[in-house]
């Protein structure tokens, strides 16, 4: 019997989700309507910057740079009201982690609180809980979460590369062909975790599981988008860039440990396995090809970078936060089950 063929986990745009608030149903609105938004200014002056509202409300304005949205115009895109909207979700955003990260360390004593890695036994972090005791359905909500990156894995660190220039450019391009599948579409890495997806019997559609995703997750999505759409953040998308690379190769073999042992599929383990090798290198090229020769070109950029890798540990934590909580209570992280997702995406 033939297999089906494989149908792109970005071939279509996905449905708008549902509101959660104000801002989000604002955004909503308007993206339907084709209108401005209606928000009152003080709405996300005083919104819970690391909230479901103002995070998807972010989330959809961000989707229209990547994928956009089924029955949403392509010129949305640069809708000068939206990017108003933006800039005022933005601007709480960022001030939040400001706030909450306002010590400035050096990029060099950054990078160095993340070499250190914690004992693999202490079953502090999600990929040691998963590892050492996991069960296949938290597998499973763990892939369908992080499907909100890894669909479109390394594309928000693409808006770097014109920013860059020298060593730190041709080393950064070099890591992105990588993570792009060095020149083969069956080896990106959104295709390998589309693969994942499907062991796991997830549906791979690009955001399919958007409103099963807890405002934690829409924060470490959201925040790359952040860093990436702006040049004036560009040292601290590199810092965020560094963080996700330094701290993947360990975390990626505890993971691939974790699908063999729940049976998830070989090609759950092989999304894993890839990036352990990969991401070892990329960790050494990030380091002395991109950090080191951007500082020396830009050193006043030094403290983004600390800012970037410190934002990107702060947000991760406040999701693993919340993972082991509900994991380890017995019940799912999940704001929507997954089946209930599955048969009703977009639903109220």
């Amino acid at each position: 019997m033939t297999a089906a063929p494989y149908v792109e986990a970005r071939d279509t745009s996905p449905v708008l989700p549902a509101p959660r608030g104000v801002l989000s149903g604002a955004v909503l609105s308007a993206l339907r309507g084709g209108h401005a938004p209606l928000v009152n200014p003080q709405a996300a002056a005083e919104a819970e910057p690391y909230g479901d509202d103002l995070q998807l409300a972010l989330y959809l304005l961000y989707e229209l740079h990547y994928q956009g949205f089924d029955g949403v115009g392509d010129d949305r895109e640069w809708d000068p009201d939206l990017l108003r909207l933006r800039s005022a979700l933005e601007h709480r955003f960022l001030n939040a982690l400001r706030t909450d990260i306002p010590r400035r360390a050096s990029a060099h004593d950054a990078l160095a609180a993340i070499l250190v890695e914690p004992s693999v036994d202490d079953g502090t972090g999600v990929s040691n809980y998963l590892q050492n005791e996991g069960l296949l359905w938290q597998v499973r909500e763990y892939a369908a979460l992080r499907s909100l990156y890894h669909l479109k894995e390394a594309d928000p660190h693409a808006w770097v590369i014109p920013r860059l220039h020298g060593r730190a450019k041709t080393a950064m391009v070099a890591v992105e062909y990588d993570e792009f599948g060095a020149g083969r579409a069956e080896d990106i890495h959104a295709r390998l975790f589309a693969d994942l997806m499907d062991d796991l019997g997830l549906d791979h559609a690009y955001g399919r599981y958007l409103d099963a995703a807890p405002a934690q997750v829409l924060c470490t999505v959201n925040v790359m988008s952040l860093f990436g759409l702006h040049r004036a953040l560009r040292g601290t998308l590199v810092g965020h860039f560094a963080a996700v690379e330094v701290t993947s190769s360990p975390g990626s073999r505890r993971l691939a440990k974790a699908m063999r042992r729940t049976g998830a599929g070989p090609a759950a383990a092989r999304f894993y396995d890839e990036h352990v090798e990969a991401d070892a290198v990329h960790e050494q090229v990030v380091r002395h090809e991109v950090i080191a020769p951007l500082l020396a070109v830009e050193p006043g950029l030094d403290a983004d970078v600390a800012f970037g890798i410190e934002a990107t540990g702060l947000l991760e934590g406040k999701l693993g936060g919340l993972l082991l909580r509900a994991w380890r209570d017995g019940r799912s992280a999940l704001r929507i089950p997954l089946a209930a997702t599955a048969q009703h995406p977009g639903s109220p």
